[in-house]
Order: structure tokens, then sequence, then C-alpha cells
């Protein structure tokens, strides 16, 4: 039921609404939601309507016990104590937010500046050039699209992505977009030095050597997401992301100063709001799997908004749709004869590819690896 201010009607049901059609004619525009607003819309196409219940804003903001752990980060390398502290502060986000914040996390406040303005310069460029960018084969060094499950998931999201595998094995730079490829360099090899310590750190909270996360390669992989969320005349109709959790072990967040993401706790969606220089970390399946539901890849969502664009970069540990023989299941010193493990062992491939097929449907994707 989509419901419009004057009256409520199955979009699904409406005689002149082929669904398939309309998102095929909205794919070959090649134009994405930024081409939408171009051309002037002020009414959303059924397309990227969504049942009230999904874009409901019942929040729980303002109230204080609903505030996501922000985590410093400053002295980890000199101070132990403070590096006992902060993987305590890790270890109690991890198991029951599945989220946290970080400040003073090594990556300078220029580059995050300037890789927001990044996003914004390809987003904004000639269509002309974004159009040749186009494409839904993720084997592309390079791939840029609107929705990347258009045609699976039930309704789609009022966002344009692109983006790129930035390891194990990088593009080569003439692959990058002109408008952000220096920067999207710089800024994939501070997260991944970032990554790196956040695996540390979460080793530690779970009781295992600092290095045993790294060892197995949950830092193998980075892909960068870079979303845009142009502004939305109907809001109320639609998301920015619907709710999901993420396909990978790890991902951290750089959101701009608009709003809009919701992490879904204790059954009450609940702001993360904006922090300057602040990263926001999350746990994804693959480290809820291999944990054995110690750490919790929990929902979460973006409301779409009148104002924007609003952009976000989000870098997902993860080997993506890269064909890998490496199995990953829960981690055999996490478990015992009270704890067996939950989960079957799968590739990161073999994850993704159900992931992926399965679209931003509403539903965990880990069930489908449950034993």
């Amino acid at each position: 039921m989509v419901v419009t201010g004057r009256d409520e009607v199955p979009a699904t049901l409406k005689p002149d609404y082929n669904r398939a059609s309309e998102l095929k004619a909205f794919d070959d525009t090649k134009l994405g939601v930024k081409g939408l607003l171009d051309a002037g819309v002020t009414e959303i196409p059924r397309i990227f309507y969504h049942p009230p219940h999904d874009t409901d804003n019942g929040s729980a903001s303002g109230d204080t016990q609903f505030n996501i752990p922000v985590i410093d980060l400053q002295g980890i390398e000199k101070d132990v104590i403070k590096r006992k502290k902060i993987v305590e502060s890790i270890r109690d986000a991890s198991e029951t937010w599945g989220f946290f914040q970080l400040v003073n996390h090594g990556i300078p406040v220029s580059v995050l500046e300037e890789m927001k303005e990044g996003v914004h310069r390809f987003h904004q460029q000639d269509t002309q050039v974004k159009k040749e960018l186009y494409t839904r084969d993720n084997k592309r060094p390079l791939v840029y699209n609107s929705n990347f499950d258009l045609y699976s998931a039930p309704a789609s999201n009022w966002r344009d992505t692109f983006y790129c595998q930035m390891a194990p094995d990088p593009p080569k730079a003439e692959d990058l977009p002109d408008a952000c490829r220096d920067i999207l360099e710089q800024y994939s090899k501070l997260v991944m030095k970032l990554g790196i310590l956040l695996f540390e750190l979460l080793s530690e909270a779970l009781g295992l050597n600092p290095n045993h996360l790294n060892e197995i390669d949950c830092n193998e992989g980075l892909a960068v997401l870079c979303h845009y969320y142009p502004a939305c005349p109907q809001p109320e109709l639609t998301l920015g992301t619907s709710k999901h959790a993420d396909s990978d072990f790890l991902t951290v967040l750089q959101q701009d100063h608009i709003g809009g993401l919701q992490v879904f706790y204790l059954d009450k969606w609940v702001d993360i709001p904006p922090v300057p220089g602040a990263l926001v970390v999350n746990i994804g399946d693959l480290l809820q799997l291999i944990t054995n539901d110690r750490f919790k890849s929990v929902e979460h969502r973006v409301l779409a908004n009148r104002v924007g664009p609003r952009v976000s970069v989000a870098s997902f540990f993860s080997t993506g749709f890269q064909p890998t023989k490496k199995f990953y299941g829960p981690i055999k010193e996490l478990l015992s004869a009270d704890d067996p493990p939950k989960y079957r062992e799968t590739t990161i491939s073999d994850y993704v590819v159900y992931y992926a097929g399965k679209g931003l449907d509403g539903t965990s994707a880990l069930l489908h690896f449950r034993l």
C-alpha cells in the first residue's frame, strides 16, 4: 500500500503500472536519480514508492540512552591502559549496537573533505561522461549506476552510486574517474591502514591473538562505494537506502553534515548524527558469521530528504564478487560444546552473489547460511 496523502492505492494494482517496463525505462536513461531531478520532476516515479511501514520515521532521537557509542582512538599506540579501554568499548559496541563512531582515527579532516568533494564532482559532471560509465557489469574497474539491486528489490531507492574495488587488485589509475582519481587512491590507502588497526582491536575484543582477523585475510579486499542522494520532492514516499545489513566483514563510513542514517536498535530507528571529522564503523554479515553471532551485523537505512544532495563514502572490507577459494565459517577458538557453530562455511563471493541476487528486501542474507 502506498500512502500518497490523497488516497491509498496499491501501486502494483494500478492498471497503467508496469513496474518491469518502468524500471527498464529508468535504467536505460543512464542518468540515475540525479537525472530525474535535473529534468525537474516534482513527483517521484512509482518505482521509488516504499510501503508506509518502511518509511515510518518513528525514531528514538533525543533520548540519551539511544546514542551510539563514540570511541576516541587518541593515544592507542602509546598507552596500554587506553588501548585496553578502547578494546572494551569496541567489544561492547560490537556485541550490542553493531555500530560505533570513531574520532581521532588518523585520517586528516582535509582528506575527508576532499573525498566528499570528489564524490560531488563525479556525480555533478557532464551527463554524457557519466552515461559512458553507467554499467551493471560488476567486473568493470569502475561501476556507476542507480540501485545495484534495481531489478530484484521490491522498491527502488533515491540514490546513485559509483564504486571501485580498491584491493587486493586496485584498478589502473586511468580506469579511475578523473573527477576524484587522486583522492580516491589516497583515501583508500588511509582507510586500509585504519581497517588493519580495527581488525587488531576486534581480534583482541574476541580474546584472540591481535593478528587473527588480519591473518585470515578479513582486510584483503576493500571496495569504496560513493553514494549520492539528491534532494527528494516526496521524501515521505521513499528511502535513500532500504533497511539492510552489510554483506562484508566491516564497513567504515564517512557521512556528510546532512544526516539521515539510522540504525535499528531495540525495535527503534535511532539516528546516527553526523559528528565533524568522525567515521561510522559497523559490523558486517561476514564478521557476524565468523564470530558465531558474538558481534552483530545490524540493520540500518538512510532516509530520503528534501535537502540535498547528501553524499557518503562507504568502505567495505570484502573481496566482493572476486572469485575466491577460501572458505569462512565460525572461528574454532570461539566455539564450545555450549556454543556450537551456527553457520555453514561459505566463500565471500558466494555470500555476496546470494546477497546481491536477493536485493535489499528487508530480510537478512545470514538466514540462508544458518545451520
